[in-house]
């Protein structure tokens, strides 16, 4: 008797923590910013799995190792771009974008939409005003970002190609529409005053306006590009907050040779966690190299834990998601240019960029894809049990509570349990109860 109500007590306390999960899980998109995805195919790079098959549908094929969404940027008029930064694949205007977003999203992919509010590369150190906007009044931009942006989000959902999140700009951390290149240029960062954060918030307000009016379900980004800074990043936010901009996700760029050592990635998202809690972080931008080490720009040099190889990438994405995963803030991961792949090209005829790049997930020479892709559904999670069950695991295990939170990974399943207080748990996939 005593045995049955034991049975009958764990019965109804795992209906119970079950029935619980639609509220509590957390749901986690794992992908890549692939906006060179279409010239890659209509050039005729040849993309393989990791066993030397040809891939006919790269869209299909990562939505089949568990990736979720994918982010593509949009220029106002890349055509103004120069040779240089055409070459290292400025191309993405509205038709092209309106074309692989449809195509994301037939493939019941998530789609994230990465405005540069520029003619070509919007990041840090240049955030340069369009051509065709250079002459308008500061009145007059806040019109115009309003009115491009509306347009352009109405021009993707009438071409099925609606986003699921919106960055309203790209690595914002020094402000959006500076003014035409070697004028007076009004930037924007952490320690700015009053009068350049009610200018740039003012775009950012009219941008997020025309976002919730077209796209009302969609997400929207703020995206940063100092992801171990806690300070710059608490006092970014911060001002955001201030100065009432409406949005919802903090993105952030994270790649270790730039940006620092995953222990401080770490405490920056605590910090973001504690401080902004209302809002979720996603990581819209992360890279590691598997060949050729820059041999400039590098700040932190990570090749002694992680060697610049195909396992050292792989080996670094796995411990990336194991500090995210510490994280219930953190949904996202993107990582940058995963499609470079120039096998198959003919450069003296049909190329896509004027470098190789070689922190991307296909090899360059073979046109295999690496270890690293197929880590990266570690961190895409669905919040139904059912889902989770199916997603049976080779080799290291996933342990996660009932309602969704990670815990820990093991080797296999009995070394999990050797580590775990009583309760029910996910293991590998399977609800494994532990006494």
């Amino acid at each position: 008797m005593k045995g049955l109500k034991a049975s009958l007590k764990t019965i109804v306390m795992t209906l119970v923590m079950l029935c619980a999960i639609s509220a509590q899980g957390v749901t986690r998109d794992a992908g890549g910013d692939m906006s060179l995805l279409l010239r890659y195919e209509d050039n005729g790079a040849n993309y393989k799995d990791k066993n030397g098959t040809n891939i006919t549908d790269v869209l299909a094929f990562v939505k089949t190792q568990g990736w979720t969404s994918i982010r593509v940027r949009l220029f106002v008029d890349p055509s103004q771009a120069s040779a240089t930064e055409k070459g290292e694949g400025v191309c993405q205007d509205l038709e092209y974008v309106k074309r692989l977003g449809a195509k994301i999203k037939a493939h019941g992919l998530k789609f994230m939409l990465d405005f540069h509010y520029s003619d070509s590369w919007a990041d840090p150190l240049k955030q340069y005003t369009p051509a065709s906007w250079a002459s308008l009044s500061e009145d007059e931009l806040k019109v115009k970002i309003y009115e491009y942006t509306k347009s352009s989000l109405q021009a993707l959902k009438d071409a099925n190609a609606t986003p699921d999140f919106i960055q309203i700009g790209n690595e914002e951390s020094y402000g959006i529409l500076w003014g035409v290149k070697g004028g007076t240029l009004q930037k924007c960062n952490a320690s700015s005053g009053t009068a350049e954060w009610t200018r740039f918030s003012g775009l950012l307000s009219q941008a997020s306006k025309a976002c919730r009016e077209v796209c009302p379900k969609a997400k929207i980004v703020i995206h940063h590009d100092r992801a171990c800074e806690q300070g710059t990043l608490f006092n970014y936010y911060l001002k955001v907050a201030n100065n009432k901009v409406d949005y919802d996700v903090i993105g952030l760029s994270y790649y270790p040779h730039f940006q620092g050592y995953l222990p401080t990635l770490d405490q920056c998202l605590t910090m973001l966690g504690n401080s902004f809690g209302d809002k979720e972080v996603m990581i819209v931008e992360c890279g590691y190299y598997h060949k050729w080490f820059p041999t400039s720009g590098v700040n932190y040099d990570y090749s002694d834990t992680y060697p610049i190889t195909h396992a050292g990438q792989e080996a670094f994405t796995k411990a990336l998601i194991e500090t995210l995963m510490k994280h219930d803030n953190v949904t996202g991961l993107y990582w940058w240019w995963p499609e470079a792949n120039e096998f198959g090209l003919d450069w003296s005829t049909k190329r896509v960029t004027d470098a190789w790049y070689n922190a991307g997930l296909w090899d360059n020479e073979t046109g295999r894809a690496l270890p690293a892709l197929y880590a990266l559904h570690l961190f895409s999670f669905p919040s139904g049990v059912e889902d989770l069950v199916m997603q049976e695991e080779k080799g290291p295990v996933r342990v996660f509570t009932i309602d969704g939170r990670y815990v820990t990974t093991a080797a296999d399943e009995e070394a999990a349990k050797a580590t775990l207080s009583e309760g029910l748990y996910i293991i590998g996939g399977k609800k494994v109860l532990v006494k």
